[in-house]
């Protein structure tokens, strides 16, 4: 026997192989789902953390021979993940919920209860790898490019990735079905949860309307030049690089480029002034140790996103990155990770985006 593993089971497929995987391995596995809602659940449709899930996870377990517990989680999510989710969009900015989840509940709380229990490791279902190298962890990109899920573990250190195993990061998507199925598990053809969990029946809308002031509180539509050319819903309603909704006709497209949630005003422009050449990050972490001053890294600002080079700049507050081109619609809240220049599957470390510095219109 390796020793005692927690695999978080969110009735999916991918948890589900990372279960069996594990028992394969030869450890002593025992699966956990986390009971994130409270009340009613919210978003029967979203593939995950829901009752039907749960069922789903623990058919598995049946079927694998592990024991199978729901952990309570709810009190804590709702103070972390929903309350930054609910803040986030309030100041005009926007959240990614599934990182704050890792950040805080999955990689923290469970694994920090995974470790009281005796368990030795904490295994997901996320499409990532980790590797050791001269006794130091190392996080990599999945295999599968198209899955591949290592943006949203940029909070990881080496404490944690030192209890962590992801089984499926080293096969692609059709193979895990594939294990799946010749297992038999009712997992195997389930689709990929693709919505909030905790949003009711997806639509965000009335999620805001409900529980963030500033998605119903109107306000301006400004151009560049600070003419008032609409009216918009609520700063909480929009993102930046927006296209569809803005319900303004100026001749030719516009964009969201900037959200001030202070005076409740929204500016729109062409592509071009979605460009930026900078960025300022908050709250970063690093796998290890973190690149230096003019250090050249590649930066993934958007969760399937392609990278952009780019060169680690001196801050006084934060880190601030300088892209090599300008890229464009980089939105404030979410998040930046970076990858090693000469090694483009590691992963150094991330961020949450503060700001973002504009291309002068000159340029």
């Amino acid at each position: 026997m390796k020793g005692k593993a927690v695999v978080a089971m969110s009735g999916g497929v991918d948890s589900s192989v990372t279960a069996a995987l594990l028992v394969e391995a030869g450890y002593d596995v025992t699966g956990i789902m986390l009971k994130l809602w409270k009340g009613d659940e919210q978003n029967n449709n979203s593939g995950c953390c829901n009752l039907g899930a749960a069922e789903d996870a623990r058919r598995v377990a049946d079927v694998l021979g592990i024991p199978f517990y729901v952990f309570n989680f709810a009190d804590r999510f709702e103070q972390t993940v929903i309350a930054d989710f609910d803040a986030t969009y309030a100041a005009g900015r926007t959240p990614n919920p599934c990182i704050r989840c890792n950040q805080w509940i999955k990689f923290d709380a469970l694994l920090e209860r995974a470790r009281d229990l005796g368990a030795d490791v904490l295994a997901t279902g996320h499409y990532a790898r980790v590797r050791e190298r001269d006794g130091r962890y190392r996080l990599l990109r999945g295999i599968d490019t198209a899955k591949d899920q290592s943006y949203v573990l940029w909070m990881l250190t080496q404490s944690e990735l030192a209890h962590c195993r992801f089984p499926v990061g080293d096969m692609t998507k059709p193979e895990t079905r594939a294990i799946a199925a010749d297992l038999g598990l009712r997992t195997a053809s389930k689709p990929d949860s693709q919505e909030i969990c905790f949003v009711r029946e997806g639509d965000l809308g009335a999620y805001l309307s409900d529980r963030v002031a500033a998605a119903d509180r109107p306000g301006e539509i400004v151009d560049t030049s600070g003419h008032v050319v609409g009216e918009h819903a609520g700063v909480a309603r929009y993102t930046i690089g927006q296209r569809k909704g803005l319900g303004i006709s100026l001749g030719t497209p516009v964009f969201v480029t900037a959200i001030d949630a202070a005076s409740d005003r929204i500016v729109v422009g062409d592509r071009s002034n979605l460009l930026v050449d900078r960025l300022r990050l908050d709250e970063v972490s690093f796998v290890d140790d973190a690149p230096g001053p003019d250090d050249d890294v590649l930066v993934q600002y958007r969760a399937h996103g392609e990278v952009a080079p780019a060169r680690v700049m001196a801050g006084s507050e934060g880190l601030e990155i300088a892209f090599s081109t300008p890229v464009e619609a980089v939105a404030p809240g979410q998040s930046a990770v970076l990858y090693r220049a000469s090694e483009p599957d590691e992963l150094l470390g991330g961020g949450i985006v503060a700001s973002t510095a504009p291309v002068p219109a000159s340029a």
